[in-house]
């Protein structure tokens, strides 16, 4: 079990851009061929891959215990947002068929189990040091290796630094005055208590509108004697469709995973959403601008808020967007049975699907208690945090605990945070200045065997991460091995092959409602004040992400440069 971080301590060591100067060499400097960074999905699965190829490989986590993601989020509600059954390893038949799901979109204690029973039956612990935070790396231009620094001064050296730091794991609180004014207990819902938190007869103001907020909201109204969620921007969130899973479900899934990957690698998005109720495999070429307003809503009322996304010109017509607006709003209204809670609760002024997808269960529902309130602060901005508190421009709201779902510094605050340094001392922040820039979310110029699993420029959170995961730790283990039999120490990407990627996942992205100038989402850093906005992951698709990998490969590692 973890000690929950204070915040404050955690924000500080968020802003913080100071340069850590290289020790002296010490004798007690640890050596290995690779080191990871997490022990997430990704940082275990890397591991055991590694392991494989008789490297020496150590693992430096900074929380108590495995589970990345699943460690820290333990929030009331937490679970998957697609089939669990999708998102779980496929590279061991053995693990495939022993484990068993119990539900379609399983919650975080049940992911952590399976996190367990992953470290467990690899034996994955032994090389891992957790309670380790690192706080820098830089490339030895001498020695040809990497000098890992951790915050207790501890240093390690690898020829490999491969960072899996997770795309969501840095908590961003937000920027509000009198943050720490507030007398009762604060709580983030990316660094929730192992223990706990206990919400009978509490009164709970909770700050933020996305996917962790959705999710926390019905859990804890079931308990608290009072809920406000104070929403500037509202989302669309649409039924998760969750139901637990049968012995026969899970036999038919176990006969068809073959298939099920298969399908899943060569997606989009890293899923088909096996099993999801009320899915509709195929809509055919219609755009709903085709469709007469007779026809939206039959199709609407027969298959769900989820039919709103699939129109193709959905995607890419603001006209047609807002039309699908428009009709999710409807259903608002028609399932909020207070008109002013239902317009707080409607999203307006940015596109449907320009955000990640969120997925409840009873969110909207929820509204409908009566010791659950909506505050919009679209009409009523907060002007500050009091001690016993929020106070926005129009009243004083009271309550006991705060919590804020105020999201993270997604994609590139991981990698910041730490002062990663490659040729020349050149930080990897002032690379990435401009916004992160590397080649195939893979490697960044000029930082020579730096590895990055799920990285900015890559499908990422656009897809099914452990889908994703397994490719990049795959691909990272190949490119070692391949390194290794032909006598090759360090390999980084060219800087035209670099400029090109970043030019391509910025060209696949414009057209689209991710890229709509109305959307201030987190993929374009805009959550975070002062980040530079540049669309980050790569929007091309899993399976056309796949393809140009294998292609880098088979053309000799293609825009790669090995020394």
């Amino acid at each position: 079990m973890f000690s929950q971080p204070d915040r404050d301590d955690y924000t500080d060591r968020k802003g913080e851009n100071t340069v850590t100067e290289p020790a002296a060499e010490s004798s007690t400097e640890r050596l290995f061929d690779a080191v990871i960074v997490g022990a997430g999905f990704s940082g275990m699965y890397q591991l055991h891959r590694l392991r494989a190829l008789g490297l020496s490989v150590r693992v430096l986590e900074q929380g108590g215990d495995i589970g990345g993601t699943w460690y820290w989020n333990r929030y009331p509600g937490a679970r998957c947002d697609i089939p669990t059954i999708e998102y779980s390893f496929s590279f061991d038949k053995t693990l495939e068929q022993s484990w068993d799901w119990h539900e379609l979109m399983a919650g975080q204690p049940e992911i952590l189990d399976y996190a367990n029973h992953f470290a467990e039956r690899f034996d994955l612990r032994r090389d891992i040091d957790f309670d380790t935070e690192v706080t820098a790396a830089a490339f030895d231009e001498n020695r040809a290796d990497w000098r890992i620094t951790t915050a207790d001064g501890a240093v390690t050296r690898a020829r490999y630094l491969i960072m899996a730091t997770g795309c969501l794991s840095v908590p961003h609180w937000a920027d509000i005055p009198g943050r720490d004014e507030f007398a009762g207990p604060v709580f983030h819902t990316g660094l929730w208590p192992a223990a706990g938190v206990d919400h009978r007869s509490q009164r709970v103001g909770i700050i933020g509108a996305g996917s962790s907020a959705v999710q926390a909201i019905p859990v804890i109204a079931e308990t608290a004697a009072q809920v406000l969620s104070f929403q500037r921007t509202p989302v669309y969130s649409m039924p998760a469709n969750n139901h637990p899973l049968d012995d026969a479900f899970r036999a038919d899934i176990k006969a068809r995973y073959d298939s099920i990957r298969a399908a899943q690698r060569a997606s989009m998005a890293g899923f088909v959403l096996y099993g999801v109720q009320g899915k509709v495999q195929d809509m055919g070429a219609a755009n709903i601008l085709d469709l007469s307003v007779e026809e939206r809503r039959a199709r609407l009322d027969a298959e769900g808020l989820a039919s709103l996304r699939r129109y193709p010109d959905v995607a890419v017509d603001l006209t047609a967007n807002e039309t699908a607006c428009d009709l999710f709003r409807e259903e608002i209204a028609s399932l909020v049975e207070d008109p002013d809670t239902a317009s707080a609760l409607m999203p307006r002024g940015y596109p449907l699907g320009c955000k990640r997808q969120v997925v409840d269960t009873n969110y909207y529902e929820t509204f409908n208690r009566p010791h659950v309130e909506a505050i919009d602060l679209r009409a009523e901005p907060i002007e500050r945090i009091t001690a016993t508190g929020i106070r926005t421009s129009r009243a004083d709201y009271e309550f006991d605990q705060l919590i804020f779902a105020t999201g993270f510094d997604a994609m590139t605050g991981a990698l910041t945070r730490v002062d990663i340094r490659g040729r020349g001392n050149r930080a990897l922040r002032e690379h990435w200045e401009a916004g992160p820039r590397s080649y195939l979310g893979l490697q960044a110029h000029g930082f020579p065997n730096l590895f990055t699993v799920t990285g900015p420029g890559s499908p990422s959170v656009l897809s099914n991460m452990l889908v994703s995961i397994e490719q990049h730790c795959d691909w990272i283990t190949d490119c070692i091995a391949a390194m290794r039999d032909n006598g090759h120490a360090l390999i980084e990407p060219e800087r035209a092959a670099e400029d090109a990627w970043v030019e391509h996942v910025n060209a696949v992205a414009q057209g689209t409602v991710l890229t709509a100038p109305s959307c201030n989402s987190w993929y374009l850093g805009a959550n975070i004040p002062g980040k530079t906005r540049l669309f980050m992951p790569y929007i091309g698709g899993v399976g056309a992400y796949r393809e140009k990998c294998a292609a880098v490969v088979a053309n000799g590692y293609e825009g790669f440069r090995f020394a």
